[in-house]
């Protein structure tokens, strides 16, 4: 029953998801809010509502650090493992042959903030924390509002003609602003339901399986919490708005990382990073891996697939993931 619980909150949040983000993409449209900087983080924040519920109701109604932490570095994981999948469904055209030099930008800021979160899991126990509070969460906060910043003004410059485009695409003329706010906060209301009820599911399950808190919010409540992200990037994919599905996932990634700073609020027994495994170090670690070969494909940018509807970075991708599970698993067993 536990495990069919599991399938249906994820199916839930799955359809939730996609209606959010349509109806996200009808405000963004009907506001005039449809520019690149407001695009790309609408639809970050949208897609990772289920990670900020998710570990808010880890922390606060389950008491479950672990869970929160784990969500945050799987989804990481997940999120750049789902463009490898983008770069299969994109033909034989590699996914970031005609990429924006721009996701450098959101990417590199993606390495920093999951790097101090690494950082701050091995140094928690002798920083100074603000009350209950760890150092690293005004840290978070701070690089966060940073890399919107920069990416607000290099989008603003060179990547708002393509969000344009994909906005002309979507053209929601039939939709009105009543609708549009009514199916946007439903759908927010049922995510936000099903992501409260998931760390329960995850809780019950560690317990019935043997298989622990931090393997069950790495990998399955961070691949639940990443649904949206994947149903996203695959409809972007079919109407031809790769760059918008890869700001999503960069973006996502640090929408997540601010997540965590948020958790940290809500957990009040001290700094959120000093009661949980190391385990989420290792995987974020992964996450950092992940994020540079992202970097090298952006920057090397190859014109051809070598090996059919694979190019190397995906490869390697799906290569880095596999081995973050496998990591997972074989940590969580020895603990």
């Amino acid at each position: 029953m536990l495990w069919l619980q599991f399938l249906v909150c994820s199916l839930i949040i799955v359809a939730s998801g996609v209606t959010l983000s349509k109806y996200g993409d009808v405000l963004a449209e009907k506001t005039g809010l449809g520019g690149a900087w407001i695009g790309l983080i609408l639809m970050a924040s949208v897609t990772s509502l289920p990670e900020l519920i998710a570990g808010i109701s880890s922390v606060v109604m389950v008491n479950a650090p672990d869970i929160a932490v784990g969500a945050v570095m799987g989804s990481c994981v997940y999120n750049i493992a789902i463009l490898a999948f983008m770069d299969i469904l994109n033909g034989r055209k590699p996914l970031f042959a005609t990429a924006g030099v721009g996701h450098l930008i959101s990417a590199g800021f993606g390495i920093i903030l999951i790097s101090i979160v690494i950082l701050s899991m091995h140094l928690v126990d002798i920083l100074p924390s603000l009350g209950y509070i760890g150092l690293y969460t005004p840290v978070i906060v701070v690089v966060y509002l940073l890399a919107v910043r920069c990416a607000y003004f290099y989008e603003r410059k060179v990547v708002a003609e393509f969000v344009e485009d994909v906005n002309v695409k979507l053209n929601y003329g039939e939709i009105t602003m009543k609708r549009a706010i009514l199916g946007y906060s439903l759908s927010a209301a049922v995510i936000i339901a099903a992501a409260t009820w998931l760390p329960f599911i995850a809780d019950a399950l560690g317990e019935q399986t043997g298989l622990g808190r931090t393997f069950m919010g790495s990998f399955f409540v961070g691949m639940t919490t990443s649904l949206p992200e994947l149903v996203v990037s695959i409809t972007a994919v079919r109407i031809g708005a790769t760059d918008m599905a890869i700001a999503n996932l960069l973006g996502s990634n640090l929408f997540n990382v601010l997540v965590l700073a948020v958790d940290d609020l809500f957990y009040t027994k001290g700094p959120i990073l000093s009661h949980v495994t190391s385990t989420h170090g290792t995987i974020g670690l992964f996450a950092v891996i992940m994020t540079a070969v992202v970097v090298v494909g952006l920057i090397y940018r190859p014109e051809k697939k070598p090996f059919l509807s694979f190019c190397w970075s995906s490869i390697a991708l799906i290569f880095i993931w596999t081995l973050s599970v496998l990591a997972l698993y074989l940590l969580g067993s020895a603990a």
